[in-house]
């Protein structure tokens, strides 16, 4: 007789990792009650976010039991992505910049 049951984790995982993202976004929030300003509430923002996406990614998507190859061709794109847009940035402020030195005005 063939089995049907499929892959089986605990509950008290699942318990756990509700838990864990609870706690995340009640951070998060708190970023906003504090009223914190700047580069120091986007970085806090962008670092509870992404924290929050790594856990469901890898514990409701099953991500975490996964070969490394499919985790590899699931995460490198966006993180080739996100490594284009810094890159996109960093030259996007050296034309303003350069723009500014050569021809004195602000783009305006």
């Amino acid at each position: 007789m063939a089995s049907s049951e499929g892959q089986q984790h605990p509950i008290g995982l699942y318990l756990k990792i509700w838990a864990l993202l609870f706690v995340l976004s009640t951070l998060s929030y708190l970023v906003d009650y504090f009223h914190f300003q700047g580069l120091l509430r986007w970085s806090l923002i962008v670092v509870f976010m992404l924290l929050k996406a790594g856990l469901i990614v890898s514990i409701f998507m099953h991500l975490a039991w996964e070969r490394l190859a499919m985790v590899y061709a699931i995460l490198l794109p966006p993180l080739c992505l996100l490594v284009l847009m810094g890159l996109m940035a960093a030259e996007a402020d050296y034309v303003h910049f350069s723009r500014v030195l050569f021809f004195g005005a602000n783009g305006g």
